[in-house]
């Protein structure tokens, strides 16, 4: 069928989408993932399964190391025709406590020449309680695929709230607190109050939690503003080591300036934040040694992408704008790709 056909989405449906203003295309697939049923009977035919690919994150066990980054399901909408197209594990949301607009449009851009999205949406959100109904009959259905169910809030409380509502509907919840796009967040960059906030979180907590971390700034930045960038995100790394958190998300998109988008700016993600994604994976699994799950998200597009950023540190690998520019067999193909890098990994270290 077209549909499981990598090489007919890249050559007719995505050319129509492209053709449509970014959030505009968005709103299609959207539609499209809104039809369980159909996604349902093709499932099989996005599924990779060999045990070379089988891994765990915060102990969760995965069919492979492949998850679906948070952004794309915001509301938990699309969960059931998610689950059917071949990912390890899904991430859903970001959720928060109250209904958001987000920011004003025009919100979202692509830049195909690049392989990137430049986004900022600011959180829009149809808030907690319709997302833990959807949650709710998900986590009843047969042979579910594992859910991260990403929240975030511009205080304590919010995230709190979240947290107690959500956490017995996911297997593990993420707390991001790296949004470039929302104003507030960023009172969580300074380790006293992210500190202070996840051990609130603590002390409802009964399940893994990672921590969806800012980025490093872009390669082009001076060297002294770059080591004092580093030298901020690893000392948060270190309170959340010392709150107890399960791992990491590395990491979430890169602050980029863009008079298209309403707001003037906007979070960078795609090809263009691959490498600082593979430094900054290499440098928390320093930080933090062999123990603690690192989700790499950033960029991510092939199998030979994702094997690197295991090769750096990574336990899994996210992708987002690999999946709207590959299409509903982005993961499949992925998960292709990796087992074939596997191989030649593996033949090149018995040379």
């Amino acid at each position: 069928m077209l549909i499981l056909n990598a090489d007919a989405y890249a050559h007719l449906v995505r050319p129509v989408l492209f053709s449509l203003p970014a959030e505009t295309a968005q709103k299609v697939a959207e539609k499209a993932l809104r039809r369980p049923f159909v996604w349902k009977a093709l499932r099989p035919g996005f599924q990779v399964r060999d045990r070379r690919l089988e891994t765990s994150m915060c102990g969760v066990p995965l069919s492979n190391p492949i998850g679906l980054a948070a952004g794309f399901d915001k509301d938990c909408e699309m969960i059931p025709s998610l689950a059917s197209l071949g990912f390890g594990y899904l991430t859903v949301g970001t959720v928060t406590a109250h209904p958001r607009p987000g920011n004003p449009k025009p919100r979202l851009f692509r830049n195909a020449r690049e392989s990137s999205l430049i986004n900022a949406m600011g959180f829009p959100s149809k808030g907690l309680v319709p997302a833990a109904r959807r949650l709710e009959v998900y986590r009843s259905s047969r042979g579910r695929v594992p859910v991260v169910v990403s929240i975030s809030g511009v205080t304590t409380d919010e995230i709190v709230r979240c947290h107690r509502r959500l956490e017995a509907l996911a297997d593990v919840m993420e707390v991001n607190i790296s949004s470039p796009n929302t104003a507030g967040l960023r009172l969580f960059h300074e380790p006293d109050a992210l500190g202070e906030m996840l051990g609130a979180v603590s002390e409802v907590r009964h399940r893994p939690l990672v921590v969806k971390l800012p980025p490093y700034p872009a390669p082009d930045t001076p060297t002294d503003e770059f080591a004092e960038s580093r030298d901020s995100l690893m000392a948060l790394v270190r309170v959340c080591k010392a709150q107890g958190v399960d791992g990491f998300t590395v990491a979430n998109t890169r602050p980029a300036a863009d008079a298209r988008l309403a707001v003037g700016s906007g979070g960078l993600s795609g090809r263009p934040v691959y490498s600082g994604m593979l430094e900054m994976v290499r440098d928390v699994r320093s930080e933090v040694g062999d123990e603690m799950t690192i989700n790499a998200c950033g960029g991510v597009f092939t199998g030979g992408d994702a094997l690197a950023a295991m090769l750096a540190g990574a336990t899994t690998v996210q992708t987002y704008t690999g999946f709207v520019y590959r299409g509903p067999t982005a993961a499949r193909e992925i998960n292709k790709e990796l087992l074939a890098a596997m191989s030649r990994e593996a033949a090149g270290a018995a040379a």
